[in-house]
């Protein structure tokens, strides 16, 4: 046991080491050649990667009209956008969203946020879409307090490099689990705004359909939004080329009131999976198919 936990440890140690190095690198790069460069990197080594037949299954379970050609198409997109999100992370800082002819075109976020009085607390929600991480910053560049509950990487040393390169965003962040949950309380009753990401499997969630089949989904943002009447917005960063990006709000999803709770959190649920969804068939080389996202 300790010799295992011992070779996890200088494994960590390594990856981590060189994922110092690599964002080094792209970081002295200007912010277009080191989208490009990771791109490319990505998308002529991770098609080859065992890792990626789990995006295989999970495209011909969730798309099965695709053909071989499109799902192989749809890989190749996948860790194109991949390796930009990574090699854009050393960069987060150079994104100015509100600035006339940015990078990214906004979309809807500012009306909604400013038709809302006040004190209306918001819980936004994305996906590993795109370059999901300037959701957040839509947020906290428009002036808003937010708190950033993240899943934190298998990878300590990672998840460090991670949130080193995350803390330009100006949000609070919280890691994923009990500290979580009574942060986020403690921040809604404060007036702040939650930002999540909720496509990703939790085990001790619950069953809720996603492309046709139940996928185990976490209720957090149901349950918070229920209990203190937040307003529910889906927020997807689009990759429109390269380094460039669309940032669109979409409506706010009502809140059901039936006056049962687990009933209210199902159906709120089913319609942020089905918000997600939308966004993945139109754009499906954006969304990270490498999730074990359903049960197997």
């Amino acid at each position: 046991m300790v010799e295992r936990r011992g070779g996890k440890r200088i494994r960590d140690w390594t990856e981590g080491a060189f994922a110092r190095i690599a964002f080094a690198f792209f970081r002295l790069l200007p912010l277009d050649a080191a989208s490009a460069l990771g791109g490319w990197l990505a998308r002529s080594v991770g098609p080859l990667l065992g890792v990626s037949k789990r995006a295989r299954l999970n495209l011909r379970r969730a798309l099965p009209a695709l053909s071989d050609a499109d799902i192989e198409s749809i890989v190749r997109g996948m860790w194109d956008n991949l390796g930009r999100v990574v090699a854009e992370y050393p960069h987060l800082g150079d994104f100015r969203l509100y600035e006339p002819g940015g990078r990214v075109t906004v979309e809807g976020f500012r009306e909604i946020v400013d038709a809302r009085a006040p004190d209306t607390r918001f819980i936004f929600f994305s996906a590993h879409f795109g370059n999901w991480e300037i959701a957040t910053l839509a947020a906290t560049q428009a002036g808003l307090d937010v708190i950033e509950i993240y899943r934190a990487a298998n990878n300590p040393f990672v998840d460090e490099i991670i949130n080193e390169a995350r803390g330009v965003v100006g949000s609070e962040l919280v890691p994923k689990g009990s500290v979580a949950a009574r942060r986020a309380i403690g921040a809604l009753a404060e007036g702040k705004h939650i930002c999540m990401l909720v496509d990703q499997k939790m085990n001790d969630g619950i069953p809720v359909p996603f492309f046709g089949r139940d996928a185990m989904t976490a209720p957090a943002l149901a349950r918070l939004a229920l209990r203190y009447d937040c307003v529910v917005l889906p927020c997807r960063v689009e990759r429109v080329r390269g380094a460039r990006f669309r940032f669109v709000a979409d409506p706010p999803i009502p809140l059901p009131r039936s006056g049962n709770t687990p009933t209210d959190v199902l159906q709120l649920m089913t319609a942020v999976n089905a918000a997600v969804e939308g966004w993945v068939r139109r754009r499906p080389e954006q969304w990270f198919w490498l999730h074990r996202r359903w049960p197997d």
